[in-house]
């Protein structure tokens, strides 16, 4: 027969190692969570890039023909009005 002492201990480590594990299963969430939200601002960013890029060729594109415009938007990418 196990003593007193000893069944103490063993549902000692039992219950640690359940809050261990809630605890475990809690930081997994979370970083499920954060991972989610790296790629939707990656995605955000990678739009802004080319938004921003589709801006700087008709600044460069009117910079080279003398500020004349073919029509409003002309060589807009739009990628943010997608999101």
């Amino acid at each position: 027969m196990m003593s007193d002492d000893l069944v103490a201990l063993l549902l000692a480590f039992a219950t640690e190692n359940a809050e261990l594990r809630d605890q475990l299963a809690t930081a997994q969430d979370m970083l499920v969570e954060t991972a989610i939200d790296a790629g939707n601002l990656h995605a955000l960013i990678e739009a802004v890039q080319i938004e921003r890029d589709a801006w700087r060729a008709e600044a460069e594109r009117l910079a080279t023909s003398g500020g004349r415009r073919e029509r409003p938007d002309a060589g807009r990418v739009g990628a943010l009005r997608t999101l």
